[in-house]
């Protein structure tokens, strides 16, 4: 995980304010971006300030450090990061790679990742039709899957998992250690659900103690670590 991408900031901090780095490229140190409907550009970039991209955009790399980001229905980017804040994606949207520290992922109906979408603090949601070629990663927030796919890995190591009904993870669950914390003696076990219609291929590895619950509908692999609690009904 790159917490901060040290070269990346340390160019803008050196760039005067709304000076682009390249013909097509939009860039700010203090300020957020706002691409219109339809329009072509570089990387869009801003260390203090939000950036939003409307419907049909296309763009190269989309990264800020202080802010959210907000991409249109069917715009097409590259990779897409902040350091702190949200990441929306609305419908259709194309892209290479997501990546946030301390805020939540929206994904929502038929967004198409290339790579991986990584978190640490904060919640990721897939929602129906989404595929995410690689991995999904968090730390400390939860993933929700809604009728999505991952070809990767979910992994996870504080946060609950939810594999809803009709979603495909083609790579295995992994949830790692924690490690030791002054907070770690009220800490509940993860809790991870496999619902309806769900399927995880690969290995379900668990490094620690969890709540793994599986729908009678569920089809997944091997698991190593934990004792599978079947349920019927939407939830457990």
């Amino acid at each position: 995980m790159r917490y901060l991408r040290p070269l990346l900031v340390s160019a803008l901090l050196a760039t005067p304010a709304l000076a682009p780095h390249a013909a097509s490229d939009v860039s700010k140190v203090n300020g957020s971006i706002h691409v219109s409907a339809g329009e072509t550009t570089g990387t869009v970039s801003t260390v203090n300030g939000s950036i939003r991209l409307e419907e049909n955009v296309t763009a190269q790399n989309v990264e800020t450090v202080n802010g959210s980001i907000h991409i249109g229905r069917s715009a097409s980017v590259q990779r897409v990061e902040t350091v702190n804040g949200k990441i929306m994606l609305l419908e259709d949207v194309r892209a290479r790679s997501i990546e946030t520290v301390n805020g939540g992922i929206t994904c929502h109906e038929n967004v198409r990742i290339a790579g991986d979408v990584t978190a640490v603090n904060g919640a990721i949601r897939l929602e129906r039709g989404v595929d995410v070629a690689g991995n999904v990663s968090n730390v400390s927030g939860h993933i929700e899957l809604e009728g999505a796919r991952v070809g990767g890995m979910l992994s996870n190591t504080r946060g609950d998992i939810h594999i809803g009904r009709g979603s495909h993870v083609e790579g295995g669950v992994r949830v790692e250690k924690a490690g030791w914390s002054p907070f770690s003696w009220y800490r509940k076990a993860p809790r991870i659900v496999v619902g309806p219609r769900a399927t995880v291929n690969g290995t379900l590895t668990f490094e620690q103690e969890v709540e793994l619950y599986v729908s009678e509908q569920a089809n997944i692999g091997p698991v190593h670590g934990a004792t599978v609690i079947r349920f019927s009904g939407e939830r457990p």
